[in-house]
């Protein structure tokens, strides 16, 4: 009961600014929050809903192919315009099964070359235990870095 009366003065000292006029409605005058502030304007456009598929992973791997590894922007811009580079680069992570994208900067593959190091890199991973959330992540002794350069 405390800690929520404390809650509530926090929330009435530092949620209501006079200087920003649209905060007012924020709380009300006992720190309560108010539900409907933090809701969408009617009239707001939903996002559009995005899916990733086969589709979408076969124009990313073409891409890769085309434009070579760290070029999402130019990917994006001409195979993908719905997904940005930062998202393309994580789906690349996927595809490639590495977190460190550095070592593949402009390398460029079609679709059964990132399959085999896809499986390259997963075959590492598992056998150092640094295959972590779907890739390949380095390790503080470095024998990551080192069965990669082999």
């Amino acid at each position: 009961r405390q800690k929520q009366e404390w809650i509530k003065q926090m929330r009435l000292q530092f949620s209501r600014r006079p200087e920003f006029p649209e905060t007012h409605s924020m709380v009300d005058d006992e720190g309560m929050l108010n539900q409907e502030y933090f809701q969408p304007p009617k009239d707001a456009v939903p996002a559009v809903e995005r899916k990733w598929g086969d589709d979408e992973k076969r124009k990313l791997l073409e891409g890769i192919e085309k434009y070579g590894i760290g070029h999402f922007r130019e990917i994006s811009e001409t195979l993908l315009p719905q997904w940005s580079g930062n998202d393309l680069r994580m789906k690349t992570i996927r595809v490639m099964g590495r977190q460190n994208l550095q070592l593949y900067k402009d390398w460029r593959g079609n679709a059964e070359s990132v399959q085999r190091e896809y499986e390259r890199n997963k075959e590492i991973g598992l056998r150092l235990g640094a295959w972590k959330g779907g890739a390949l992540v380095y390790d503080d002794d470095g024998l990551v870095l080192q069965a990669i350069e082999e």
